[in-house]
């Protein structure tokens, strides 16, 4: 038996499983748009190969290291590099030994299934990781990673990837991307615009980001009007790099529409550092507002991604920075914190927001709902921590009934490793075929109805909401 069973995440029961097979068959080879993610546009830019297998699948993955770390293996054992430039593991066959040693970790996990599909469908791999298949897999891997079919650009191609969108700072000069327009290479990577460091007051180095995005576009951001003059020309400078969407990753969903006296006087504050927490969440909230109102000008898309507690270990903060493993969701409220912004102009149709969450809790009794109901307003996929089989089964039993369909956007693969792609969008399309197969099963949909509606939710309400 291989790593992948046939069927996998279908019903039980016969006649749905023929019909979730069938519903996935019509749907599996179509176009990846991915719309939403972190992949690096360097690895496409320069078209070098991987480095390694410990290094394309370890060290960068926040899933995969943070198990490991969860039973107590180091960051320094996987490679994971330290703020302080001080000593981690470089051996990329050691890291492997370690990651392969520990494999049984992973067991029921989605990353289980990322991980096998990816060692299955892309590297031909047959035998289960294990501590006694490690160097084979590894110099197998090393092997297929030294061709050219193995290239960055040669993957996107083979992986059906018709457009991915990359995330970067408000200041970055985007030269990855313009390397790539450049080549000649018909690959559609394109940016979405970031502005957390420069609307986030508690943010580190808050005043110097905003300082330097004034030097970078010729405004004076010190005043509110000239500090939204350079966000306009951002945004303008992201859209000639492809860009239909911005991305926002607020602790939370607070949205505001203050005076424009009162903005002004937050940013004068936070400029200084005096913000008190308050200020500083109210400050962010007005900024959805302020960026929301932005889009129906130059019509980009407006995502938040609220209700992460980002960088939990302080102590792993200080040794190896942000983004390393502790995000935990939290609680979060939608219906007080979005109704500034949805009042504003949530009932213009010509805007689209898109809304994540990491608490489930809010898809029945919140999100549903105003998404049911405002036209600008839509559904991310289940996201992050619920970008599993059952998170997404419960997502679709939670918001269907009030939302639709029509209000979701598809799904995002968010991720940032690379070979993971093709499985998440393969699970995604599995899921969504047997939670349609159930339906019809059960008398409410139609045979043909279900096999539309697998066409938008793979392919179709991604390209429409983000533009693409």
């Amino acid at each position: 038996m291989g790593l992948l069973h046939a069927d996998r995440l279908f019903p039980i029961e016969e006649g749905a499983r023929a019909l979730a097979r069938a519903l996935h068959g019509s749907v599996k080879d179509l176009p990846i748009v991915s719309p939403h993610g972190h992949t690096d546009p360097r690895w496409f830019a320069e078209n070098e190969a991987f480095p390694d297998p410990a290094r394309l699948f370890v060290t960068p993955d926040h899933y995969v290291f943070r198990m490991l770390h969860s039973q107590g293996i180091p960051l320094e054992a996987m490679g994971v590099p330290r703020a302080d430039g001080g000593p981690t593991e470089t051996d990329g066959r050691t890291i492997w030994r370690l990651f392969a040693a520990n494999y049984h970790l992973f067991r029921g996990t989605p990353s289980r299934l990322w991980l096998d599909h990816a060692f299955s469908e892309v590297f031909g791999l047959e035998r289960r990781l294990s501590a006694g298949t490690a160097d084979a897999s590894y110099d197998h891997i090393a092997d297929c990673l030294s061709r050219p079919e193995f290239r960055p650009r040669a993957l996107f191609e083979r992986f059906g990837i018709e457009v991915i969108a990359t995330t970067e700072s408000a200041r970055d000069d985007l030269r990855w991307h313009r390397m790539i327009r450049e080549s000649g290479w018909q690959g559609r990577v394109i940016t979405a615009y970031r502005p957390d460091a420069v609307v986030d007051p508690e943010f580190a180095g808050f005043a110097d980001n905003v300082a330097a995005l004034g030097e970078l576009t010729g405004e004076d951001t010190a005043t509110w009007q000239g500090y939204l003059a350079a966000h306009r020309k951002r945004r303008a400078y992201f859209k000639e790099f492809g860009a239909t969407s911005t991305d926002h990753g607020h602790a939370t969903a607070r949205t505001e529409d203050l005076p424009q006296a009162e903005a002004a006087a937050l940013l004068a504050k936070a400029l200084k550092g005096t913000c008190t927490p308050d200020e500083a969440d109210a400050f962010r909230g007005h900024m959805l507002t302020e960026m929301a109102r932005m889009s129906l000008d130059d019509g980009l898309v407006l995502q938040i991604h609220p209700g992460s507690f980002r960088n939990h270990s302080q102590p792993v903060m200080d040794r190896f920075g942000r983004d390393k493993g502790f995000d935990i969701p939290t609680r979060t409220d939608y219906v007080r914190a979005l109704r500034p912004l949805l009042s504003a102009v949530g009932g213009d149709p010509r805007l689209t927001v898109i809304v994540f969450t990491l608490d489930e809790t809010a898809y029945a009794r919140e999100l549903a709902p105003l998404a049911g109901v405002y036209p600008a307003l839509k559904l991310g996929p289940a996201w992050w921590f619920h970008d599993s089989p059952e998170g997404m089964r419960r997502f679709r039993e939670m918001t269907t009934e009030t939302a639709g369909f029509m209000n979701t956007v598809g799904f995002n693969d968010d991720t940032r490793a690379f070979c993971s792609i093709p499985a998440r969008h393969d699970v995604a399309r599995r899921v969504d075929s047997a939670f349609l197969a159930t339906l019809v099963a059960t008398g409410r949909l139609d045979e043909d109805e279900a096999f539309e509606v697998a066409q938008d939710l793979a392919y179709r309400l991604a390209k429409q909401a983000y533009r693409l």
